[in-house]
């Protein structure tokens, strides 16, 4: 039986295990925080994406598709809340219908249930919702993803995994003996016939502690909500989503309706002003300088200045954030938002400025690492986990 530790205890790292474990293999999960799924698992909006964003062919759009099915089914097995209650996404104008033409085309390449329908027949779905065209994806829905974290440990636990945590990786190398891997961690060494790298946020630095030389950095990006008044929350029925801006890195503001009821809205981007800053308050001098380092973090920020701007400015004023939201949906006032929580992106850059566009995946001998997996990885947990399971074994 082959001994697999795995980096990182969010959905990534414990589907990843589960799948690890469920093929016979003896798991250790270390997770430096003293809860699973503290960071992107437990901070994001709770979406299960049907894929129709992604470039045809990519990891993205394979997974999505097969994941949306995948991770539904998981949560149906297992006692946890989903709801598959479909989405709209609107063309506020006549110049973005090319664009919702474009991205129908791109949802039937990927397989993804969409239909393009008229703003009276958008009404009959979200009845405040403002739009010259729309396109329903019907297989959009809601889960809790913390909720599936924890049943992914109840099965772990069941197969006798090591689930540790308080437990960061503190050093990693080669095995004096024996062929695999040795991480030492605040409570001692532990020795694997290999290692699975899916700290999120910190994976580029695990990767470097692992003795590789990752081609991408991890630049964090918050993204802040808000949420409707409860007295509000009838504006909107399910999902609202805007036309994205092909030329922008993420898909600007929308409205979800949760699973208890109320209404988020979000989430912007601007930069974190740490790993894991999730408010502006939150700093950290040394993360700061290695994005400053970086010289892709200039190449992107000259590129997307205006965009920038508009995006820090919105952080500081609710009526910017409501004039967003109000484009989706006329009714909503900067008196109906009050505050939520708000989550930070692990996303990865390359030198000349650009976002790595799909899953990142980088081996070294007897190591497999997870590089970028931001929104949908989510969704797409239990097909990652097989992905990275399939790598694992090619290692032997």
């Amino acid at each position: 039986m082959r001994h697999i530790v795995v980096i990182g205890g969010g959905i990534i790292g414990l589907a990843t295990a589960h799948e690890l474990a469920a093929r016979g293999d003896r798991v250790t999960v270390l997770e430096k925080e003293s809860r699973w799924g503290a960071h992107q698992t437990g901070h994001n909006s709770n979406v299960v994406h049907a894929g129709l964003y992604y470039k045809p062919g990519s990891l993205k759009a394979r997974m999505s598709v097969a994941g949306n099915a995948s991770i539904v089914d998981f949560a149906r097995e297992n006692d946890v809340p989903v709801e598959v209650c479909g989405k709209l996404v609107v063309a506020t104008s006549e110049d973005e219908v090319p664009r919702l033409e474009v991205l129908a085309e791109r949802a039937a390449a990927n397989g993804v249930p969409a239909k393009r329908i008229t703003p009276e027949e958008a009404r009959e779905h979200e009845p405040e919702v403002a739009c010259v065209a729309a396109l329903r994806v019907e297989s959009t829905g809601i889960i809790d993803f913390p909720a599936v974290c924890a049943a992914l440990v109840r099965k772990l636990t069941a197969h006798g995994a090591d689930l540790r945590l308080d437990t960061p990786a503190l050093a990693i190398r080669d095995a004096r003996t024996g062929g695999g891997v040795e991480v030492a961690t605040p409570r001692g060494v532990v020795r694997a016939d290999a290692l699975v790298n899916c700290a999120g946020l910190h994976s580029d630095r695990v990767a470097r502690l692992a003795g590789l030389r990752p081609k991408a950095t991890i630049v964090p990006f918050r993204g802040e909500y808000y949420e409707l008044r409860p007295e509000r929350a009838h504006l909107v029925r399910g999902l609202i989503y805007p036309v994205p801006d092909p030329t922008l890195p993420f898909l600007g503001v929308h409205l979800t309706r949760m699973l208890d009821g109320s209404v988020h809205a979000g989430p912007n981007a601007v930069l974190a002003l740490r790993r894991e800053g999730y408010r502006w308050r939150d700093v950290s001098a040394a993360d700061l300088a290695e994005v400053a380092r970086f010289p892709g973090s200039w190449k992107l920020a000259r590129r997307f200045a205006r965009t920038g701007v508009e995006e820090v400015l919105r952080s500081f004023s609710r009526k910017r954030f409501a004039a967003s939201l109000a484009r989706l949906v006329p009714a909503v006032r900067e008196e109906d938002l009050v505050r939520s929580g708000a989550g930070v992106r692990a996303q990865a850059m390359l030198p000349d400025g650009s976002l790595v566009d799909d899953f990142l995946i980088e081996h070294a001998h007897r190591q497999v690492h997870v590089l970028n997996a931001p929104s949908p990885a989510a969704t797409c947990s239990l097909e990652i986990g097989k992905q990275v399971a399939d790598r694992v074994a090619e290692q032997f």
